[in-house]
């Protein structure tokens, strides 16, 4: 890797050695570090110096403010893009993760919307009898493309069944349909939520000792 230094305000002595002392402060140095695939220039920001702080005079500001080894400024430059890359790192690990939630809450969004449009129309279908949560009804659909639910089954009309069956639907006590495929799976979540709720520790009400 190949290292070159650009420098600004930085004192005389860095170039020229110990031997040449000034009271010039450091302010920044521009590091640009070289290897096969790029060129990455890192700024190294050094504390300003001065050789009268606080109003008492330095017996030789060179001694005080100088900057040594040419080499810790490599190693100050190396320290600052090995952070700059962990924290892009860290910024792209996060944002993938987050737009990896966005994708799941519009996918839920998406099954939200189509599950309330199909409960909707299902309650729309014809019935000759008050519907009551908890039971099972059988949606079928006439010749004249008409669907009407009944409360008969296709295994009770044997094969007299008279019309097309479309499917079988539970009716929940939130008015929501849950398709008789997926019902046994549905009574198990609400069974989990029901002993989770019954089984809730009491929160402690704030405000008191």
């Amino acid at each position: 890797m190949l290292l070159t230094l650009h420098a600004e305000h930085l004192p005389l002595f860095y170039f020229l050695g110990p031997a040449v002392p000034t009271t010039q402060s450091a302010a920044e140095v521009y590091v640009t570090m070289s290897d096969s695939d790029a060129n990455h220039m890192t700024t190294v920001a050094l504390v300003e110096t001065s050789s009268d702080p606080s109003g008492l005079r330095l017996v030789s500001s060179y001694q005080t403010n100088r900057i040594g080894d040419p080499s810790d400024l490599v190693a100050l430059a190396q320290q600052i893009q090995k952070a700059d890359d962990f924290i892009r790192a860290n910024a792209c690990n996060r944002l993938t993760t987050i737009a990896e939630q966005i994708c799941f809450l519009q996918e839920q969004a998406r099954k939200v919307l189509e599950e309330a449009k199909r409960d909707a129309d299902l309650h729309h279908a014809a019935c000759n009898v008050v519907k009551k949560p908890g039971n099972v009804y059988y949606l079928y659909r006439r010749e004249s493309s008409q669907r009407y639910f009944s409360i008969l089954s296709p295994k009770e009309w044997g094969a007299s069944c008279p019309h097309e069956f479309l499917g079988a639907f539970k009716l929940q006590h939130d008015m929501s349909w849950t398709p008789f495929n997926s019902i046994e799976k549905r009574d198990a979540e609400i069974n989990m939520i029901d002993k989770l709720l019954s089984h809730q520790t009491a929160l402690p009400e704030i405000g008191r000792a």
